[in-house]
């Protein structure tokens, strides 16, 4: 009865580079923002640090990811390690 049309997804949006524009956007402008534990002043990553390490877990104890946190990918697996660490010896 209907033909399909086009090569459109199962969810019906297409990308193109128009459609992650912000309202307010330039075209071909990407944000950055730097690492927060990387860097001259950076506090030490270690399974030891709750304090440190409860910022980069979610309410229910899931480790936030760094498309959030925004950080690096190297910092990621650090934290990630020492959040399993602290979990396994009851620290969090």
């Amino acid at each position: 009865m209907f033909k399909k049309r086009g090569n459109k997804k199962k969810g019906g949006y297409s990308k193109s580079s128009n459609s992650r524009l912000s309202l307010f956007q330039k075209p071909g402008v990407k944000f950055f923002k730097a690492c927060p534990l990387s860097g001259k002043d950076a506090p030490k990553i270690d399974y030891k640090n709750t304090k440190l390490l409860r910022k980069y877990i979610s309410e229910t104890g899931k480790i936030l990811p760094s498309r959030i946190t925004s950080v690096s990918q190297r910092k990621q697996k650090e934290l990630s390690k020492a959040i399993k660490r602290a979990r396994v010896l009851a620290l969090l």
